[in-house]
C-alpha cells in the first residue's frame, strides 16, 4: 500500500484510531508494523510524544511513523495523534490515593518495595484490562457463547490453568464446554469436527505459542467463531478473531501476570449467564444441590 491509497478519514476517538491501525495491519510494511505495534501497545504515549519520540521508542525512522499514520487514513502524524491529545485533555482518572497507599507499603521493610510493586502491577493489570473492554464487546461475545453448540477453551503453559478454570466454572450451569488440548490429544484433533456452530476461546501472550495460533487459524478456516484474549491488538490471534480482548500481563517479576486474564474471563462468564435463558439458573441450582446431596460440602456450624 502507498501513502495515498487510503482515503483521509474523520476519526475523533483513540479507539477508532487503534481499530483503524488493526484493520490496516496486513497492508503495512514490516517497518510500519513496528511503529503500529508500539502505538497499539502504548496508546497513552501518543498524545504526549513527538513523531521522533515515537519513532525512537519503536526503533524506526520518523518518516516511517508518518507513513503509518497516512496509511491509517490521516494526513500526517499531528492529525493522527489529535484524538490522543484530546483524550488526555478530557481525562478524569485520579490515582493519587492509590499512589500514596503504594508508597506507604514500600516503606514497610526490606520486602516492602517488592510487595508494593506486585500490588501495583496487579491493580494496574486489572484496570488496564477493563479499560480495553466495553459492554457491547462483552455482550456480543457472550451471546456467541450462549448460542453455540460447543465451546472450546484453549490455553497452554500458564494459560492452560486459566482455560481450565473458565471451563470448570461454565460447566456448573452449561454443557458443551471443553478445555483443550485434552490429555493425550491435540487441539487439531479436539476440534476436528467443529464448524460454524461452535466457538473457540483462545489465549496466548508474548511470546505467542504457535499451537494456539495454529488452532485459531484452523478454527477460522472451519467457520468457527473465535474469541481471543491476548496482550496486544497486534497479536496474531486478536487480528484473526471476531471478538478480541486485550489484557494486561505486566509484572515486575519474571512470570507474566494472569490477574487481568482471569478478571476478563470471569466478567465474560458473568455476561454469558446474564444473556442466557432462565434455565441456566435451574441448572446451577441442580448442580450444587447434587453436590450437597453427595456430601461435597462441609456443614457450616452457623
Amino acid at each position: 500500500m502507498n501513502d495515498t491509497s487510503v482515503p483521509i478519514l474523520e476519526i475523533d476517538s483513540t479507539e477508532a484510531v487503534l481499530a483503524r491501525l488493526t484493520a490496516e495491519w496486513d497492508e503495512l510494511t514490516p517497518e510500519a508494523q513496528k511503529a503500529a505495534r508500539y502505538v497499539l501497545d502504548n496508546p497513552q504515549d501518543v498524545g504526549v510524544s513527538t513523531v521522533r519520540e515515537i519513532a525512537e521508542a519503536a526503533n524506526v525512522k520518523p518518516n516511517t511513523v508518518v507513513r503509518m499514520a497516512r496509511q491509517a487514513g490521516f494526513e500526517g502524524y499531528e492529525d493522527f495523534r489529535a484524538p490522543f491529545r484530546e483524550a488526555i485533555r478530557t481525562g478524569t482518572v485520579d490515582l493519587g490515593d492509590r499512589a500514596r497507599w503504594l508508597q506507604e507499603i514500600a516503606k514497610s521493610g526490606d520486602l516492602g518495595g517488592l510487595y508494593a510493586d506486585m500490588v501495583g502491577a496487579a491493580l494496574k493489570n486489572v484496570q488496564d484490562s477493563f479499560a480495553n473492554l466495553s459492554v457491547d464487546q462483552l455482550e456480543a461475545a457472550a451471546k456467541a457463547i450462549w448460542n453455540s453448540r460447543n465451546v472450546y477453551t484453549m490455553g497452554v503453559g500458564v494459560n492452560h490453568t486459566n482455560a481450565q478454570n473458565f471451563t470448570y466454572l461454565a460447566s456448573t450451569g452449561m454443557v458443551g464446554f471443553h478445555a483443550i488440548p485434552k490429555a493425550g490429544s491435540t487441539a487439531v484433533d479436539d476440534m476436528a469436527w467443529a464448524d460454524e456452530r461452535d466457538v473457540l476461546i483462545a489465549m496466548t501472550m508474548r511470546p505467542y505459542r504457535r499451537e494456539v495460533v495454529d488452532a485459531v487459524n484452523m478454527a477460522v478456516s472451519q467457520g468457527m467463531t473465535v474469541i481471543a484474549l491476548s496482550d496486544s491488538p497486534a497479536s496474531p490471534i486478536i487480528r484473526a478473531a471476531q471478538h478480541g480482548f486485550i489484557v494486561s500481563v505486566e509484572t515486575p517479576q519474571f512470570f507474566p501476570s494472569s490477574v487481568g486474564t482471569l478478571a476478563v474471563l470471569e466478567t465474560l462468564l458473568s455476561f454469558v449467564i446474564s444473556v442466557a435463558t432462565s434455565e441456566i439458573v435451574d441448572r446451577v441450582e441442580t448442580f450444587h444441590q447434587r453436590r450437597t446431596d453427595h456430601g461435597f460440602y462441609e456443614e457450616d456450624p452457623s
